[in-house]
């Protein structure tokens, strides 16, 4: 018996809502990343992109365990010398919630063709309303 390789044509690309108010940001982010790369689904194929697309709402009201708020930053570097910027997460997660799912996420995707495409499927919202309702997103619980 030979394995089964899933091909681009015999993908089908399914929608997913995750709600993520009181639930712990590391958690989100796994649960979104698999089904971005598409390890929940039987016919996965490590080289092959058969992920499904995710709608994260309620970004604002995640939460981070411990002292994260106050500890954690978030660093990036603007391209000139000397000019790298930091920003803790309690002022991340009150300005922009979604940015702070999108890296936690990001961080658990692989940094590979594959990995960046999956990224493209991911929609994340503030609050509980998204666009895309026409979709027909199944929800997914945690």
């Amino acid at each position: 018996m030979s394995t089964y390789m899933a091909k681009a044509s015999d993908i089908q690309r399914r929608w997913f809502v995750i709600d993520a108010a009181g639930k712990r940001l590391g958690r989100v982010a796994v649960v979104a990343a698999n089904l971005l790369r598409g390890k929940v689904k039987p016919e996965f194929t490590p080289h092959a992109d058969c992920g499904d697309h995710v709608v994260i709402i309620n970004a604002d009201k995640i939460e981070l365990s411990g002292n994260k708020l106050e500890k954690k930053f978030y660093y990036h570097h603007t391209g000139y010398v000397g000019h790298l910027k930091q920003v803790k997460y309690a002022t991340l997660m009150k300005t922009r919630p979604e940015m702070a799912v999108e890296l936690a996420v990001k961080g658990m995707v692989p940094d590979t063709t594959i990995g960046r495409k999956a990224l493209t499927r991911l929609h994340v919202y503030k609050g509980t309303e998204h666009k895309h309702t026409a979709q027909k997103p199944e929800i997914w619980a945690l």
